[in-house]
């Protein structure tokens, strides 16, 4: 496999790569961060192969409280444009839609746990997620949500959220949901987050959210499964 030089966008110090790193470390991948909440400067587009944008708790119509929002959605157009494989997860793939010209509102319901998301027809026959599906359980935590940017193609979704996850041009691959968690970042968002943690249709209590470890692993490996599959595309 051909080693690619990634850069991350980190929001908050809480939501890291997880097992994400994991891959890229064991790939032999080099890597390097722009952290927002940090003194930060943005690489040169031409030095990146792959941009990974991660989640964090702000909205991505934000620009008033989040000045750097603006840049960031710019910066990850040009990634797009540059033909770079561009990966968001959650808040990233709020991000991305956004720069791609798409709405980003609150969704109807909020989606915090363990839920099943669906697989689409051409989810199950394409290269990305085939034999993986049709219904996998994986980690949320959202509040909003996004339309499908022009001439994407629809992955998944779930019975709280219609939009889950998308393609675009086959490099721009958006996840509204966690699949690099792990159970001490999973306790680092509990723990800046748990005032969000309320009685809701799709929020699940503190303990549902950490009982079963084994959903952990299932999650790592459709991680690893993804993004080799986007390494070879």
């Amino acid at each position: 496999m051909e080693k690619l030089r990634i850069h991350y966008f980190q929001h908050v110090a809480f939501e890291g790569l997880g097992t994400i790193e994991d891959w890229i470390s064991l790939s032999g991948h080099s890597l390097t961060s722009t952290r927002f909440f940090e003194n930060f400067r943005l690489p040169a587009v031409s030095d990146i192969d792959w941009l990974i944008v991660m989640g964090g708790p702000m909205s991505a119509n934000d620009e008033e409280r989040f000045p750097w929002l603006t840049a960031e959605k710019l910066f990850i157009r040009q990634a797009v444009d540059a033909g770079k494989t561009v990966i968001g997860i959650c808040l990233g793939s709020q991000l991305i839609s956004a720069a791609l010209g798409a709405k980003v509102y609150q969704n109807q319901d909020k989606e915090i746990g363990w839920f099943d998301i669906e697989l689409t027809d051409i989810a199950r026959s394409g290269n990305l997620f085939f034999n993986i599906g049709p219904g996998l359980k994986v980690f949320h935590w959202h509040g909003d949500t996004f339309d499908l940017p022009e001439n994407a193609i629809h992955l998944a979704y779930s019975a709280g959220c219609i939009n889950q996850a998308y393609i675009y041009k086959s490099k721009v691959l958006a996840l509204q949901f966690h699949l690099e968690s792990t159970p001490a970042l999973l306790q680092q968002m509990i723990d800046n987050g748990r005032q969000e943690l309320t009685t809701g249709k799709y929020i699940q209590t503190e303990h549902e959210l950490t009982t079963d470890n084994q959903l952990f692993e299932s999650n790592r490996k459709m991680m690893f499964t993804l993004l080799t599959r986007l390494a070879k595309q």
